[in-house]
């Protein structure tokens, strides 16, 4: 109820949580999407716990970065080394107000390739399932039971997560059974954990880039990234981490986008 068209309630103030300001942990925050949410939120006055490998970028990234960044070497699928990152975030900043799950690995593997009577290894399909997937839970869980002790403001909220998809989750190419399984668990998974978290104020959204500008393709040749970018209908180009990193920024500041999975991918429906 209220005015529809004047924009949000007071009590509703966009990407401001109570005077200690927003933090936010970034998984996968090295690099790639994770990197360039990292830095918009920073460029925010947000503070950031940037989640990541100990063989990543993150350290030197958050160096970089100064106070508003620290750097918390952990592998998403260890609840040990999650819970770490979180007592990072709890000691250096003193809250959790937004987890962002960028973490994630991608393989292409034909269920079974008859010219070469190789059949997909099953270690390989539990890999992506447990860093893309399990892992993505494991931060989720984690992250919640910190958000909880948030005390909520005007409206009752007092966090959010936002997931990783990918268009695959929908149109999964040849090779990507295990990739597809992996990204289709967290679109499923999403409106359930919503509602699991609705009662506590905490939002779950999930964002299902399309074809981006990432570590992952920047090893083709120019060439073929540009053949990609024109398979998207409009804008026919690759798309930019900052644009998944403003959608980010977005779904913080609009309270009512909960449960949902947005599709960031200039209208692309991959073909076979």
């Amino acid at each position: 109820p209220g005015d529809v068209c004047g924009g949000l309630p007071s009590s509703l103030t966009p990407f401001s949580p109570p005077s200690q300001g927003l933090v936010a942990l970034v998984t996968g925050g090295g690099s790639g999407l994770g990197r360039a949410t990292v830095e918009r939120l920073v460029q925010r006055e947000a503070r950031v716990v940037l989640l990541d490998l100990p063989t990543s970028n993150g350290g030197q990234l958050a160096q970089e970065l100064g106070d508003h960044c620290a750097f918390a070497p952990a592998d998403v699928t260890s609840p040990k080394e999650v819970g770490e990152a979180l007592a990072v975030a709890q000691k250096k900043f003193g809250r959790l107000d937004l987890a962002v799950n960028c973490a994630g690995i991608g393989i292409a593997v034909k269920t079974y390739n008859s010219k070469k009577d190789k059949v997909h290894d099953l270690e390989d399909f539990q890999r992506v399932i447990n860093v893309n997937l399990v892992g993505t839970f494991n931060v989720i869980r984690l992250s919640a039971q910190m958000m909880s002790q948030n005390k909520p403001d005007a409206d009752g909220h007092r966090g959010l997560v936002v997931n990783t998809a990918s268009v695959a989750a929908f149109e999964g190419q040849v090779g990507q059974a295990a990739y597809s399984a992996s990204k289709g668990g967290i679109v499923g998974m999403t409106l359930p954990i919503a509602r699991d978290l609705a009662p506590l104020g905490i939002r779950v959204v999930t964002i299902a880039p399309g074809l981006f500008s990432t570590p992952l393709l920047a090893g083709l040749p120019e060439k073929v990234r540009n053949f990609l970018g024109q398979q998207v209908p409009f804008p026919s180009r690759l798309g930019d981490p900052a644009e998944y990193a403003h959608l980010v920024q977005a779904l913080a500041e609009n309270p009512m986008i909960n449960g949902e999975v947005v599709r960031l991918d200039g209208a692309l429906r991959m073909q076979p």
